[in-house]
Formats: structure tokens, C-alpha cells, sequence
């Protein structure tokens, strides 16, 4: 039986398409497409690809390294079909594995980016600090028991942070940036029964920043190191003192800030559910 040729109808003028989009990056290697391994920018170009029968480029309002989590990510393409802009969401929820989903999909105008339209980005941090292991926080969860972490210390600790701040003792090496001056417009941390959160709110992020800072911060809630240090280390741009990198699975990006995002709130604002265990 020969093929049937189908040709999907496209308009002489694309139109912009915003996706809220979230993901478990347990099995991808972050957001940005490479040469090898699953990405999730590859994979919804992929689905884009499947329906629109030739490559469209997507662009992402951040990046995440392999392992780290999206709760609302934001991104855009221009859409050169006469699919709906809000049919989006379900047609590429169709092709897509089921560790990406898109939560919704709106026409935004044609010089809003995904990027540099973006007024903020929010990190969680969730570490579980009971001994008994738990399967189901395992992949969304750094497990650390060893010893107590005292909240206060580690609330002092980021207090700080607060402003706009030269941040190099934060900054992987590796990045192709060129400066790592940040403007932190919230940050705090706080405790629900056996988890401790880290949130961290910025107009941008440097290359592994949040789990080199908390994988700093850590040794300040174990008493390892006293909070005046802390904040000595990063002002005084210690980079060799930031030895190590909290784990990818605990992070999460909560949700990108924007002044016309065209999707309620429920959708973008707080999409990461919190985990409720009894403490007794």
C-alpha cells in the first residue's frame, strides 16, 4: 500500500508560542541539546519536528545541567502553522517522554523572548534530612542525615546575599561567561518537618551556582564552618574554598518571573508539589 503524503497548512506569518514546561531531569543530560544524550530542548524540537514536518528552534528562558529539575520552565518557538497557539500544549504532550510535560501553551507577541523577556528565575533547593531512607524522595531530594542542620545559622549565612554581588566563588570554571556579578532579589532557607529548602531568586544564574553554594552552605548548617567565614568566602572571591557540589537531583528550577506572562498563576507559579511525611 503506497504512503499517504500529509502536508500540514502553514500561514505566510509565524506567531509566537510561549510553553510551561516541566521535566525530571533524572535521565536527561539539562536542558540544552548536544551530541550525545537526552535534552530536553532536543526533545521538544524533536516532537516540533514530528508535526511541522522540518526543524524549529526552541529557546529556553535558562539552561539546567544534567539531573536538575523543572518545575516551570519557560520557553518559545514561532509557531509556522495554523495549529492554535493553546493546542500546542496537547500536541506535544503526544510525542514527548514521560519525564517532559507541557503544562500549558499561549501566543505571546513577536518580540517576546523566553530569555530576555524574563525579570527573575527561582531555584529551590530540597534536601531530606531524616536517617531512614525514602524511596520516594530519592529523586527529588539530596538525603543528608550525617548531622543536625541548624536553620538560623544557615539563614544568617545567605542573609547576605541579598543585592547585586560579584559571585565568582560561586562560578564552575567551566562557564563561558564572562563575569559573575548576580543580583540576588530574594533568598531564604526553612524547614518542613524532616526537609530543609533553599530558594534562591535572581535575574540570572551562574554555571552550578546554586549547588556550589549550597554545598557550601551545608558545612554551615553541620557547624563545620561559622557564618561570618561563609559570607568571607564569597566576598572575598575564594573560589578554591568552594570544594564541593551539592547534588543535581535536589534542585529544582521553581518558576521564571515575568511582567506579561500569559498563563494564570497556578500554572507557572508554584508547580513544585511539597512533600508532607509524618514527623512522629
Amino acid at each position: 500500500m503506497a504512503k499517504r503524503n500529509h502536508k500540514l497548512i502553514t500561514n505566510s506569518k509565524t506567531e509566537r508560542v510561549a510553553l510551561v514546561i516541566q521535566y525530571a531531569g533524572t535521565h536527561l543530560c539539562g536542558w540544552q541539546k548536544q551530541p550525545q544524550g537526552r535534552t530536553v530542548q532536543a526533545e521538544i524540537e524533536g516532537a516540533l519536528e514530528q508535526v511541522l514536518g522540518r526543524s524549529i528552534n526552541i529557546y529556553g528562558a535558562g539552561r539546567t545541567d544534567s539531573g536538575v529539575h523543572a518545575a516551570a520552565q519557560v520557553a518559545h518557538f514561532d509557531n509556522p502553522s495554523v495549529i492554535p497557539a493553546t493546542r500546542w500544549a496537547s500536541v506535544l504532550n503526544a510525542r514527548l517522554p514521560d519525564d517532559i510535560v507541557i503544562r500549558a501553551a499561549a501566543a505571546v507577541n513577536d518580540d517576546w523572548h523566553a530569555r530576555f523577556s524574563a525579570l527573575y528565575r527561582r531555584y529551590r533547593y530540597t534536601i531530606y534530612t531524616a536517617r531512614q531512607p525514602n524511596l520516594f524522595v530519592r529523586p527529588y531530594s539530596w538525603h543528608y542525615y550525617q548531622s543536625p542542620l541548624d536553620i538560623e545559622r544557615m539563614q544568617a549565612a545567605v542573609a547576605p546575599l541579598l543585592g547585586t554581588h560579584h559571585l565568582a566563588a560561586f562560578h564552575r570554571t567551566d562557564s563561558g561567561r564572562s563575569h559573575s556579578w548576580v543580583e540576588i532579589q530574594d533568598v531564604g532557607c526553612h524547614q518542613l518537618g524532616d526537609f530543609v529548602q533553599i530558594e534562591i531568586q535572581a535575574n540570572g544564574f551562574l554555571y552550578g551556582m546554586v549547588r556550589l553554594l549550597v554545598g557550601l552552605l551545608i558545612q554551615v548548617g553541620n557547624g563545620d564552618l561559622a557564618v561570618t567565614e561563609f559570607t568571607n568566602i564569597w566576598q572575598s572571591e575564594q573560589r578554591s574554598r568552594v570544594r564541593h557540589s551539592a547534588p543535581a537531583k535536589g534542585l529544582c528550577l521553581l518558576r521564571v518571573g515575568y511582567p506579561d506572562l500569559p498563563f494564570p498563576k497556578s500554572v507557572w507559579y508554584d508547580a513544585q508539589p511539597q512533600f508532607l511525611l509524618p514527623t512522629n
